[in-house]
């Protein structure tokens, strides 16, 4: 987003600095990366309302891990709510005294927003939309949107820059770019102070058997498999460690407001890697010698796929020194070591959507 004449942020945005209303809405927080950022706001002093897609079983997600590994003064900081960002009301309720609204509810599966692209609608377009207008009934000081680098489509330019081009090659990033947009509408329409983040392909401990770090990780510890199987080998990708992308949903919170508000900062290292050499790296990084094949079933049709993403980081390191601390190597030792005890009960032989 390129920042309009500037349009007062609330009356209560004006009234507190934002470092002094530490009080945090994260929806998602029981996926991954909304998970990591949990601990990462309550490790820097954030008391955090904790919102979870409202299930039967009663599931907190990651969050059920996360709460055990907390000190207790901590955990006293964290509170976790049941609900759905596709309940307007639910939602209203749950942002209503927030400092900073968090938004990481989302369906990601790429592969799944082929068969139920409805649902990635319901979820992502209006799911977002709700908490757009929630943060502005409730005058919420700051919102970070989160985005994703699948929406800039195969490469034009690399790396990618906040303005290059989008392209929906795929329902997700169709639903993705449309929840940009509307963030940017609700920031020009009606002054809401949000910020956008764009993480490149963000990996690490508790991520989907779906995502091809784990998935390579599981199918070469395994004895199960004899081969590692993987979609299209070709595609080039920029990948962040959790921790390192949480922080940066962090500091895009605390920044001051005339750095970030009503902008687009993309989070990732700047580097690319093919998956076919991601996965040599990391059969080698273990020690083992397994073959590499492409299955046919994990590809995605051919005008959908995403050839190349590498993130320009520039925009976020200029404006609030974040960059990347966590090395490739470091991350995918970090990875290992949370899911060798799980390779068990992990389904390693199946192609998880």
């Amino acid at each position: 987003m390129t920042q309009p004449q500037p349009i007062p942020e609330s009356e209560a945005a004006i009234r507190v600095p934002i470092e002094d209303r530490r009080q945090a809405v994260v929806t998602g927080a029981g996926g991954f990366i909304g998970s990591h950022l949990v601990e990462e706001l309550l490790a820097n002093g954030w008391r955090v309302k904790a919102l979870v897609h409202y299930n039967a079983l009663g599931s907190e997600g990651h969050l059920t891990k996360v709460r055990v590994g907390l000190a207790e003064e901590a955990r006293s900081r964290l509170e976790i709510v049941h609900g759905d960002v596709a309940d307007s009301r639910c939602v209203r309720g749950i942002v209503d005294g927030a400092s900073a609204v968090f938004h990481l509810a989302a369906l990601i599966g790429i592969p799944y927003s082929y068969v139920a692209p409805h649902s990635y609608v319901t979820t992502n377009i209006t799911g977002t939309l709700n908490v757009l207008e929630a943060c502005r009934d409730c005058a919420v000081p700051r919102m970070i949107h989160t985005s994703t680098s699948e929406v800039y489509g195969t490469a034009v330019t690399t790396p990618m820059a906040e303005n290059h081009p989008l392209q929906a090659q795929s329902p997700y990033a169709a639903s993705k770019i449309a929840a940009d947009k509307l963030a940017e509408s609700w920031f020009r329409s009606f002054g809401l102070p949000v910020v956008t983040v764009r993480p490149f392909n963000t990996f690490g401990p508790r991520q989907s058997m779906r995502a091809v770090i784990p998935t390579i990780i599981a199918q070469a510890l395994s004895e199960k498999c004899s081969v590692v199987r993987l979609g299209a080998l070709d595609p080039v990708r920029d990948l962040t460690f959790v921790r390192d992308t949480a922080r940066g949903f962090r500091v895009l919170a605390e920044a001051p407001a005339e750095k970030v508000v009503g902008r687009v900062f993309n989070l990732g290292t700047g580097r690319g890697i093919s998956v076919g050499s991601l996965a040599a790296h990391i059969l080698n990084l273990l020690g083992i010698q397994k073959p590499v094949e492409e299955a046919s079933d994990r590809r995605r049709p051919a005008a959908s796929e995403v050839l190349a993403l590498i993130s320009d980081y520039t925009r976020i390191r200029r404006e609030i020194g974040w960059k990347p601390e966590i090395s490739l190597d470091e991350g995918i030792r970090q990875t290992t070591d949370y899911l060798r005890p799980l390779l068990k009960d992990l389904p390693v032989e199946e192609y998880v959507r």
